[in-house]
């Protein structure tokens, strides 16, 4: 079937209809902004959803993403305030607040952050010491994150942290700091093996004061245990002696105890006048009273003369 003039026409007219739909409904896409251009200057930005523009008259100038960037930070050689050189690389991450200033106020965002932070990286650097920079990377990195925001405010962009990947000293500064780790280990051994020792012998002085302490102690105890069983010994035998005594007396003051102290008087007088017969030469006779006073008398006086005798 030929197409006639009014079929050909309406034909072109839906396309144009079509076209002019897709070029005035537009979907933005979520967490983007497309930033729109009408006669080639900025009109309006359009965020997620649906949207409309002007067809033929209005363009797509930007679309921006809103969501959170990572860019790497290439190396770059730094020098720090010990004069040492150091390869130093990181990462950024960043995000987009306003597409406009990002779009208009910088040519491209991305590569003047990445700029940005390596001259700050190296600016920071700078002003510390080699040691500094490993012991205080944290504090490091959060000046760079303030000194960049500061400088990319008008840009529309904000960093929201950076950190350092890597930090790579010349070799001849690596094997110095190996070195110097080493002998910091070894000193450090030294120092608990020392302790040690130390710690050893308080334990062993400690230990051998104990015994001494506790031998002492137990010396002392003993001495004191042997004493009281000394005092207790004299004490029974005097108080045995004393009972002794008692008891004697106590017989003697009875008509048999008399009797029985005459005797044993009378028997050591009798021994005492041997032992005089054969020590002296002094020839002793019995007197006429025999009585056992008068012999007891006798032998007192026997006995008196003897121990004058060896005084003498």
């Amino acid at each position: 079937m030929p197409f006639t003039m009014s079929t050909i026409v309406a034909g072109i007219a839906f396309l144009f209809v079509l076209v002019v739909l897709k070029k005035t409904i537009i979907f933005v896409p979520q967490n983007r902004a497309w930033l729109i251009e009408r006669f080639g200057k900025y009109h309006s930005t359009k965020v997620a959803g649906l949207n409309f523009m002007m067809p033929f008259i209005d363009r797509i100038a930007a679309d921006r993403s809103l969501k959170e960037q990572a860019q790497d930070v290439p190396s770059q050689s730094v020098i720090t305030k010990d004069n040492i050189s150091l390869v130093v690389d990181g990462v950024l991450y960043l995000r987009v607040l306003n597409p406009y200033d990002a779009t208009y106020g910088v040519d491209d965002y991305s590569y003047a952050v990445t700029q940005l932070a390596q001259t700050t990286m190296r600016s920071a650097i700078g002003k510390m010491e080699l040691d500094r920079t490993f012991e205080e990377r944290e504090a490091l990195n959060a000046d760079i994150v303030s000194s960049i925001n500061q400088a990319a405010e008008p840009w529309g962009i904000q960093l929201l942290r950076y950190e350092i990947k890597d930090i790579v000293p010349p070799k001849s500064i690596l094997e110095s700091m190996e070195a110097q780790m080493k002998a910091e280990r070894v000193k450090r051994a030294q120092i608990l093996e020392s302790e040690g020792d130390k710690q050893a012998a308080i334990n062993v002085a400690e230990g051998q004061k104990a015994s001494m302490v506790l031998a002492a102690e137990a010396d002392k105890a003993e001495q004191i245990l042997r004493a009281e069983g000394e005092a207790q010994a004299i004490i029974a035998v005097a108080d045995a002696q004393a009972k002794a005594l008692k008891t004697v007396g106590d017989a003697a003051m009875t008509a048999e105890g008399q009797k029985a102290v005459q005797l044993d008087l009378a028997t050591k007088a009798i021994e005492a006048q041997k032992a005089i017969a054969k020590e002296s030469s002094v020839v002793l006779l019995p007197s006429g009273d025999t009585s056992a006073s008068s012999l007891v008398a006798s032998s007192m006086a026997i006995i008196n003369k003897i121990n004058e005798q060896q005084k003498g």
